[in-house]
This record gives C-alpha cells, sequence and structure tokens, in this order.
C-alpha cells in the first residue's frame, strides 16, 4: 500500500463534482488498490475521513474510521466505512454547530453547522448497496466527505468567518469551549 498525496486547498480538483463509479469499475484492481491507499493515507495522517478528490481523484468515494486515541481523544469511534457513490437522503431539520478540521486545509478548524442526523445510500466497496442512518459525530463527518464529492469544502458552510482559527490557537486560547457557550 501507499501514502497519497492530499490535494491542498487550492487544487482545483477540490472544488470539481467527482465522477461516480460503476460496479464493474468499482471491483477493478486498480480501483480496490486505490481504496485501500486512502485508508492507509487516512490513517497515517491520523484523519477521520477522506474522500477520492483529496488524494487528486476525481471519483466518488469516501473512507471514514475514527478509532480513540488518534488525532483527538474526545472523538467517539466509528468502525471503518467505505462508501462509492454516496448520497445523502435524509438530513435533520436540527442542526448543531460544531468544529472542524480538514486534511485539505490544513491546519484551520472552524465552527460549521450541520444536520444532527443523516441517511446515506451508497455502495460498499464490492457494490452492494448500503444505506446507512447516522447521528452526532458520524453524521458530521459523512456530510464533510460527501461534501468533499460536491467540489465543497468546510470553509464553505462557514457562517462566522471570524472562527476561523490555526489550530494551535484554537488550542492553546481554549476558542471551543467559547464557542459552545
Amino acid at each position: 500500500m501507499s501514502i497519497l498525496k492530499v490535494a491542498r486547498l487550492g487544487n482545483p480538483v477540490l472544488r470539481k463534482k467527482a465522477l461516480p463509479l460503476t460496479v464493474e469499475e468499482l471491483r477493478k484492481p486498480d480501483v480496490q488498490e486505490l481504496i485501500d491507499n486512502m485508508v492507509e493515507t487516512m490513517r497515517e495522517y491520523e484523519g477521520v475521513g477522506l474522500a477520492a478528490p483529496q488524494i487528486h481523484e476525481s471519483r466518488q468515494i469516501v473512507v471514514i474510521e475514527s478509532a480513540n486515541g488518534l488525532r483527538y481523544a474526545e472523538t467517539p469511534t466509528i468502525p471503518l466505512t467505505i462508501l462509492v457513490n454516496p448520497v445523502i437522503t435524509y438530513c435533520s431539520e436540527e442542526v448543531a454547530d460544531g468544529w472542524e478540521g480538514c486534511l485539505s486545509v490544513g491546519d484551520f478548524r472552524g465552527v460549521v453547522s450541520r444536520s444532527t442526523s443523516v441517511k446515506v445510500n451508497a455502495l460498499d466497496r464490492k457494490g452492494k448497496e448500503v444505506s446507512i442512518n447516522a447521528s452526532g459525530f458520524f453524521a458530521v463527518v459523512l456530510q464533510h466527505e460527501i461534501d468533499h464529492l460536491n467540489g465543497i469544502v468546510f470553509i464553505d458552510r462557514m457562517k462566522d468567518l471570524k472562527t476561523l482559527s490555526f489550530l494551535k490557537e484554537y488550542e492553546r486560547y481554549g476558542i471551543k469551549k467559547e464557542a459552545n457557550e
């Protein structure tokens, strides 16, 4: 497996709508290897999600995983989830503000308002149809990663750019606590 180069904000691939895959394309060895490399890359950089456009591939593939003790100790566990051609079919009307970051945006964090629960239909890596009902942190990660497939980064969703902060300042000055008060 290989660690892939992550596209950074400003790269045009991050602003394109990614292309869907057919089941036949999905089953090809090069696509399966791409998925394995995406998982390896996400883990190497201690991300909780990675979309194919973030590694310079304009394809509708998302990998998600959160294990305790990775980048942030407080994040809930999410088992390895691989989604191809994901579509959000339901978003709750209830929304919550939360801090987000992104491997493609570097050491910036910002507050984004997201639905607290979603339903996503997709294919798994074998081409089988799956449906996921998610809430809380998992719902936020799904929305964030699927946004990447539509050319959207979290900064586009921020209502107040005053919350955009470097990670060190976010940690140093307790910005997280202030935003939740």
